[in-house]
């Protein structure tokens, strides 16, 4: 019985502990690492083709500033209908954010133009996703934008 007790204990001193070793293969996480999937607005206008239609987002200010007024255009490259906009957290529910957009009639058809202010999160690296509908010839379609909030 002495025997088991001893090697119970050592086993566990062995498993447990031989994860506190320094030289661990652990991954650090840095600010300066840029995910090229999500929209870079300081390069310019975040462009999707989607079924072969070309859709562009652009904000400003462009490092999308949390709990600040954000001006956000919206340009399709043919006409289509019904466009909606919404923002959301990806990775967290932080509400759902509205976009009120309106067509720019008189100087291009199919641009939208609107505006949105979004609250700040206390983890530092808030991915939002603009999610955007829309119809052509009378078919639903939709797609969305992931950009990083307070992105500098």
């Amino acid at each position: 019985m002495q025997f088991l007790t001893k090697w119970i204990v050592g086993s566990f001193f062995i498993v447990f502990l031989g994860g506190c070793n320094p030289q661990s293969n652990t991954k650090t996480v840095t600010s300066d690492v840029i995910d090229s999937s999500l929209c870079q607005f300081q390069q310019g206008a975040c462009k999707l083709n989607v079924n072969g239609i070309d859709i562009m987002l652009m904000i400003n200010p462009v490092f999308t500033p949390s709990e600040k007024p954000l001006s956000i255009d919206l340009h399709f490259s043919v006409p289509v209908t019904d466009v909606k906009m919404r923002i959301e957290g990806r990775d967290m529910f932080m509400g759902v954010i509205p976009v009120n957009l309106t067509a720019e009639k008189n100087s291009n058809p199919n641009h939208y133009k609107g505006s949105a202010i979004y609250g700040s999160c206390s983890s530092n690296y808030m991915v939002w996703r603009a999610l955007v509908n829309y119809s052509i010839d009378g078919k639903p379609q939709s797609t969305w934008f992931d950009f990083l909030a307070d992105n500098k």
